[in-house]
């Protein structure tokens, strides 16, 4: 293995979950879906603003547009590295690894991920906003592998979601399950099979 493609939500970055309410992981409980909405999906893709994002979550959870607002800002502003990804990911590009990532994200979302020191240490990113596809759609994969060059027989992606991975595995793509419950039994996994 050569090369090392990392999905970002609930792999690299998670919301901290002590500062949330009940009432807050309720709201966006259709986060931990298989697949996204279809108006999420569409956020990621770009396709969809913030603005429209807060009006179909006012219309879901009937509660006013500031409130939504305040809440998918929160979501963004609550978004950190998740300690043990980062340290693998630390040791895996000391030990050679080329590290890529491949993520359904939204513009805002993406742009808070960037300031955060972690994410200087891939080589180069495909992300959902910006190429106006999705994972699990073929075409995010088929530029992942063509812009960098990969050999899929030399590329393992690790994402949370059997569907993304499934998608990726078609491609000849190794894949990795990663447990958001449990980051450190997933990474300790990982390293035994990457770092020996």
């Amino acid at each position: 293995m050569k090369n090392i493609v990392f999905d970002l939500g609930g792999v690299v970055f998670a919301r901290n979950i002590k500062r949330c309410t009940q009432e807050f992981i309720d709201f966006f409980s259709f986060v931990r879906s298989e697949r996204m909405p279809r108006f999420w999906e569409e956020y990621d893709r770009g396709t969809s603003t913030f603005e429209e994002v807060t009006r179909t979550l006012a219309d879901m959870n009937g509660c006013s547009r500031e409130k939504c607002a305040s809440y998918l800002r929160y979501s963004i502003e609550l978004q950190e590295p998740v300690q043990p990804t980062e340290a693998l990911i630390r040791q895996l590009k000391q030990a050679g690894y080329r590290l890529y990532i491949l993520s359904n994200m939204s513009r805002e979302f993406i742009a808070y991920l960037r300031t955060f020191p972690v994410y200087g240490l891939f080589e180069g990113e495909v992300v959902s906003c910006e190429e106006g596809c999705v994972k699990p759609e073929p075409r995010i994969y088929e530029l992942l592998l063509q812009r960098f060059g990969l050999d899929p027989a030399e590329t393992l992606f690790i994402d949370d979601r059997g569907i993304n991975l499934e998608a990726a595995a078609a491609f000849g793509i190794h894949t990795q399950r990663f447990d958001p419950k449990a980051p450190e039994a997933t990474c300790r996994l990982l390293r035994e099979q990457l770092l020996g």
